[in-house]
């Protein structure tokens, strides 16, 4: 460096410096479980209605709670006839029931004291992280696996993880294109495998806007993306 010598000090600061940003860069994130629903009585009773009548598929609960002009997309009109449309409510193999009993059991956060949101991935995912790109475990001790299988090597377990996902080496169901079996993964914290699917959850994944209204609450929004 045209025989500039660099004083050890700076070169030892310039090391400490970017030794501590590389440590921080590497550390493992967390969006852990809320649950704010507990402290509304009227939507504890509500909710857990909610989840009874969608564990038994009951279709007259489900449209009873539903807004009449119940949003379920970011480019269509709303409205109930919609939601069936799009769900294929009147058919046994509507997705709609698996899809909305994840969302409805794991926690969520009011946005105000009469509008709740599910679940809580949505609103506490950190907004300077890609939606698209990372994913949260969804659940605690969930394996990382060397290959995506169920037998294969468990390589760590993962609670509540941002991960961020590799879409390319993941594995679809060959029956369903639009879905994940397994999903290649890295944590923040440098850890890499596959886990299955089902224990993984995109922060732009459905998720439902509950408003209450004269006393009564009515589910306002299911949708998905961003």
């Amino acid at each position: 460096m045209n025989g500039l010598k660099i004083p050890n000090r700076v070169l030892f600061l310039t090391f400490l410096f970017y030794g501590t940003v590389a440590n921080i860069s590497a550390q493992e994130r967390y969006v852990l479980r809320v649950d704010e629903g507990k402290r509304d009585a009227s939507f504890i009773s509500f909710r857990q209605k909610l989840i009874e009548a969608v564990k038994k598929r009951n279709r007259k609960f489900l449209l009873g709670v539903l807004d009449r002009n119940i949003k379920n997309s970011f480019g269509g009109d709303g409205g109930i006839k919609e939601f069936k449309e799009k769900w294929k409510f009147d058919s046994p193999k509507s997705e709609f029931w698996n899809e909305m009993l994840s969302v409805i059991t794991n926690g969520g956060v009011f946005f105000s004291e009469d509008t709740f949101i599910a679940p809580y991935s949505f609103e506490k995912f950190p907004k300077n992280l890609g939606a698209f790109e990372h994913q949260v475990i969804f659940g605690s001790k969930v394996n990382l696996r060397s290959q995506p299988e169920s037998s294969s090597k468990v390589i760590s377990q993962l609670s509540y993880n941002v991960v961020k996902v590799d879409y390319e080496k993941s594995v679809k169901d060959i029956t369903d294109e639009e879905k994940y079996l397994w999903l290649k993964v890295e944590t923040l914290g440098g850890k890499k495998g596959f886990v299955n699917a089902k224990y993984a959850r995109s922060p732009i994944d459905y998720r439902a806007i509950f408003d209450k209204n004269n006393g009564k609450w009515k589910m306002s929004a299911f949708v998905a993306g961003d």
